[in-house]
């Protein structure tokens, strides 16, 4: 499943208010515990980051540059 930063933004803020009722756009979530809400958060880091480096965005390809220096002849 494909997650969306607003995606967990809400589960963030739902934790952060005490709240275990989650809306994302047309549909609600209701959890049993925070600790379920905890795993569902958990569950979107973890997509977010398999999508981020499907596509590439993530690890930020390194960057290397070399120098080479010589005296002289």
């Amino acid at each position: 499943m494909a997650y969306t930063q607003d995606q967990l933004s809400a589960l963030e803020s739902a934790l952060a208010k005490g709240e275990r009722r989650v809306t994302f756009g047309d549909k609600t979530v209701e959890y049993r515990s925070v600790e379920e809400l905890r795993l569902a958060m958990r569950d979107v880091r973890r997509g977010l980051l398999e999508q981020a480096t499907a596509t590439g965005l993530w690890p930020v390809p390194v960057r290397q540059i070399r120098l080479n220096t010589s005296k002289g002849s």
